[in-house]
Parts: C-alpha cells; structure tokens; sequence
C-alpha cells in the first residue's frame, strides 16, 4: 500500500490470500504480529502470520510486502518457511489484543476492541496501528454483534495495551532504546551485562538486530551470534549487509560456519562464500554484493525509483551499475556508472545508458585496502564498483567499509558519545 493509502481495518485482513509476484498463491493471513511500546505510542506492525497449504504458520515480515489490494497481499516472492515463534516484545493482533477489554481515557469507561486499523507512515516503510474501534457496555466478541454504542478512537484515547513503565525487564529496556539509531544502541548494548545484552539481543527483530549487530565491535558480535539458536543466526546474517556479515562468519570456526550456511537461503549463502574467498583487506573483502544493478535499456525514471529505496544506504544510493544480462552479481559486462546528480538532470525517459561514466576505471578485486582508500581519495567517491577480469560487476565498496576497515580496531568502544544518559543497570 503507498504512502498516504487509506487504513486498513485488521478484520478485514483475516483470512485474506498471499500471492507471489507471478500470481501463485503462497498461503493466507491468519494473524497480525506488532510490538507494543511505552506510553501511548502507537505499535508497530512488524509482519504477518501467514498459514502455508501445508499448513506451517511463518512469519512475513512487513518489509517483503509489496502490497495490500482488495482481498489479497502481494510480496516479493521472497519466503522464510522456518515455523513463527513469537518473541517476548511481540503481540498477536486477532490473538490477544482484539475482544480484550480497555479504558476511554477521558471518561474511564471499560470497552471492549473490536478492531484496529493499521496504515503505513508517510515516505516510509514502517506500518503502524492507529486507531481502535471499541464498543461500550458488556463485553461481546470482536466477530458478532453486541448490545452499546461502537466508536472509533485515536490509539492514544484508550489505555489498557502499552507496556507498563516498570518491571517489563527485556521489554521495558528495548521500547526505551527504540527510537535510538542502530550505532547508539549498539553502543549501549556494548556496555550492558553479557545477560542483559543477551536478553535485549534476543527480542530485537531480525532486520534490527542485524543493523545493531554491524555496529558492534567483532567480540560483541560473536557472543550474541553465538547466543541465539542457530536457525535465527542464520536469519540474522541473511538480514546484515552481505560484506558485514562475511566478516562475522569468517571469524566463527569453520563447522559453524557451515551449519549457519547451510541454514540460509542458497542466493545468500553463495554470496557470503564468494566474500569469503576475499582477502579481508581487499576490494572484495570490502564490496557489497548488493549494489543498484541497472540494464542498458532502463530508463533514468527506473534508476530514480531504485535509487528512492529507504532500505539502501546513501552511499550505495548515490549511484547506478550499469550491467548486460544477468543483472544480478556477479553480472554480465560492466558498462559504467550513473551518478545519482546525473540523473536529476536527465529527462526521466532517458536511457541511462547513454549517459555512463565509463572513463572511471573499476577496482580490481584484489586491490588492498591502501589503493582503495586512495581511489576514494583521488576521485571524490563514495561508492565504487569491483569488476573481475572477465569484465564483470562483482559489487560495489562503499566510503564507510573503508573508513571502518582503516580506523583502529577498538574505535566504536571510543569514538561513540550518546547526547543523552540512558539507564543501564541489569545483571
């Protein structure tokens, strides 16, 4: 659903199709999963509990819906198939937050939920709850008519769902260092009990943790890894930056390696292997394998709209990959690149390849880090491509894996200064 769609009333999401985007049905909705926070915020939508034909509930994250239509959900075809646990900080919508009995904040009359709706904020991907429709008198189940008057609320005039300031341990740590940015929360996490830190670790979603988990510093890294069964660790490392968590796997012993490999989708699994092979100092060490890949007869309007992606970084947005079938690395023939300022001034119907860089000669895979930082440097760039001697786009290094990589080895334990204390205790 875009930016700005109407709401969605979770009843009507009940039961509703999941397609594939070739149109094959993959299951259907039979739950909503949210995270509750402090206060009156409202929650966040964090996926879907989806039933397959074989009947096994798993989890869809929001992030791998492309859309919601009339009486069906499209993703993007890309599945976790492992069975939905619930984790601590999560709610299951139909399950325990529908037919549940709060308060009217300005009157202090009890009333029953019989729906909520969700929707998703404006320019960005997250998705919220934010009203509540109640009904006043006795209790009645959200699916059949009750005696009172029914209204729909704002999520802050009711009380009864937040969690409570104190006691919640684990919950009432995280909901406090939500709004934190991942390189802040990691650096709390750092100075927090191996205990508490597990604790935290452990209910952090996937995309969350894999963010915090980039900003740790490598010993940190390998005790929560080690901490969480082996099934999520592999989600975990599917959900980091394919060069970060190479890095993190290559520091684990080889038979670990290999469990956790083995527990991951083949694409990413292969990807990690081929990072591995890399010397750690070196482009191909350093390179994402995730750049913006584009084929010739796109248009500077389809480069424009994969650049918008919010889930990439601004340096791996700051420019286009210019490739011949296929267009997923390791590529066909590297054309050039298309800086993103080029293509702001480029008629949207343009093809972009007919305004390449190509003059810009591409990093050898095995250049050491020395002549990477000063290619960077030399040229002003923030992202640049690896090419193979066949003439291939293996990936793209970005500025801040160089600066990481020429930074002392404990600068994330001495560099990080947070604007604002935040309580810490826990053994």
């Amino acid at each position: 659903m875009a930016a700005g769609a109407p709401r969605i009333f979770v009843s009507h999401l009940q039961g509703v199709a999941v397609f594939d985007p070739a149109g094959d049905q993959v299951g259907r909705v039979r739950d909503l999963v949210v995270m509750l926070r402090v206060g009156q915020r409202p929650p966040r939508l964090l996926g879907l509990v989806v039933e397959l034909a074989t009947r096994r509930r798993i989890f869809l994250p929001m992030t791998r819906v492309t859309a919601i239509q009339s009486g069906q959900i499209i993703t993007t075809g890309v599945l976790n198939v492992r069975r939905f646990e619930q984790r601590p900080t999560e709610r299951l919508v139909f399950g325990e937050l529908l037919d549940r009995r709060v308060t009217l904040t300005e009157t202090g009359e009890d009333v029953t939920v019989l729906d909520l709706s969700v929707h998703q904020l404006p320019a960005r991907r997250e998705w919220e709850i934010d009203r509540v429709f109640v009904r006043k008198g006795r209790k009645g189940s959200a699916f059949r008519r009750a005696k009172g008057e029914a209204l729909t609320v704002e999520w802050t005039a009711v009380t009864g769902f937040s969690l409570e300031e104190q006691g919640q341990g684990a919950e009432n740590l995280l909901a406090t260092f939500e709004q934190l940015r991942p390189a802040d929360l990691a650096n709390v996490l750092h100075h927090l009990s191996s205990k508490r830190r597990a604790e935290v670790a452990a209910a952090l979603d996937d995309e969350r943790l894999a963010d915090v988990l980039e900003e740790l510093p490598e010993d940190d890294q390998i005790e929560i890894l080690g901490k969480l069964k082996e099934e999520r660790a592999a989600d975990v490392l599917e959900a980091m930056d394919p060069d970060d968590a190479a890095d993190l796997l290559g520091e684990l012993p080889t038979d670990e390696q290999e469990r956790l490999l083995s527990l991951m989708q083949p694409s990413d699994a292969a990807d990690m292997r081929r990072l591995m092979s890399y010397e750690d100092r070196t482009a191909g060490g350093l390179m994402t394998t995730e750049p913006i890949v584009l084929r010739p007869d796109a248009t500077v309007a389809d480069a424009l709209a994969r650049v918008r992606n919010a889930d990439l970084s601004p340096a791996l947005a700051a420019q286009v990959y210019v490739c011949r079938p296929p267009d997923e690395t390791p590529t066909g023939k590297y054309l050039g690149t298309v800086h993103f300022q080029r293509l702001l001034r480029e008629p949207p119907p343009s093809l972009v390849s007919s305004i390449l860089d190509s003059d810009l000669q591409p990093l050898d895979p095995e250049a050491e880090l020395p002549a990477v930082a000063g290619f960077f440097a030399t040229y002003d760039m923030v992202a640049a491509p690896v090419v193979d001697e066949a003439g291939a786009l293996l990936g793209a290094v970005t500025v801040d894996d160089v600066l990481d990589h020429m930074l002392p080895e404990d600068w994330r334990e001495t560099e990080f200064h947070l604007d604002e204390e935040v309580a810490t205790d826990g053994s």
